[in-house]
């Protein structure tokens, strides 16, 4: 075989466990991927309007299994409480135990700890609250306080005063933060930073990291596979051209 035969060879099988090795790693991020998301995140259908602008009547969200320790002023959470009925459902946390929540100042605004919030996820130019607002309420400790972002539509702890919790739910009643809204892909929500003055927010969870690896899995699966014929076709021509050359 002439030294350009050998180099051509060897090239060809240098390509070949290239194209093996982005293969296996395709696979590897592409599955794994799908697994660590599968583990942390679980998605969700939203049945009313409560949280709308943010998330509407229909969306299918993506919300990341936590403890309700781990719930922060200002997160999206999915719950379940049997004395709000038997479903799940999607409310903003605005007042955690010890807490003091009003609504309105005389800005408009949602209070907590006596400092307005600003609420950029509210439809513009409505309400902070629904009509009669929020009297000053303090939430009990180890318990959550609740609103819709669609104030005027929305069955929440502001509806829920008069009960001995003052409307609140057990941190326990959490399942889930929501990271994004997946259909229609609307992409992740945007951090409450309103809240920032009074206490920490929630970072978001690895939902991008999650979609990273899947994606870079399937670019280099199909990278990968695509090498053979790729390299096969061009293979051929070069072979074609040199026979004509002769």
């Amino acid at each position: 075989m002439s030294r350009a035969g050998r180099t051509g060879e060897g090239r060809r099988r240098l390509g070949s466990v290239l194209s093996s090795v982005a293969v296996a790693l395709g696979c590897f991020l592409f599955l794994g991927g799908f697994l660590w998301g599968a583990l942390l995140y679980e998605p969700y259908s939203v049945p009313s309007d409560s949280m709308s602008p943010t998330i509407k009547n229909g969306d299918r969200v993506l919300a990341q299994r936590i403890d309700g320790s781990e719930v922060r002023r200002g997160d999206v959470v999915v719950f379940h409480e049997q004395s709000w009925g038997p479903l799940p459902m999607v409310k903003r946390v605005v007042g955690v135990g010890g807490d003091t929540v009003a609504c309105c100042d005389a800005g408009g605004q949602l209070t907590v700890n006596g400092k307005a919030i600003e609420e950029p996820y509210l439809r513009a130019g409505s309400e902070a609250s629904a009509a009669g607002g929020i009297p000053l309420t303090t939430v009990p400790e180890g318990r959550l306080f609740l609103l819709g972002d669609e104030r005027a539509n929305s069955m929440d702890s502001s509806a829920r005063l008069e009960d001995a919790m003052k409307g609140s739910v057990p941190r326990g009643a959490v399942a889930a933060r929501v990271d994004a809204v997946a259909w229609p892909n609307e992409g992740m929500l945007e951090p409450p930073t309103g809240f920032a003055e009074i206490g920490a927010v929630s970072q978001p969870g690895p939902l991008r990291l999650v979609l990273v690896a899947v994606l870079a899995g399937a670019v280099l699966i199909l990278g990968g596979a695509a090498y053979g014929p790729v390299a096969g076709f061009f293979g051929r021509r070069r072979r074609a051209a040199s026979s004509h050359a002769r």
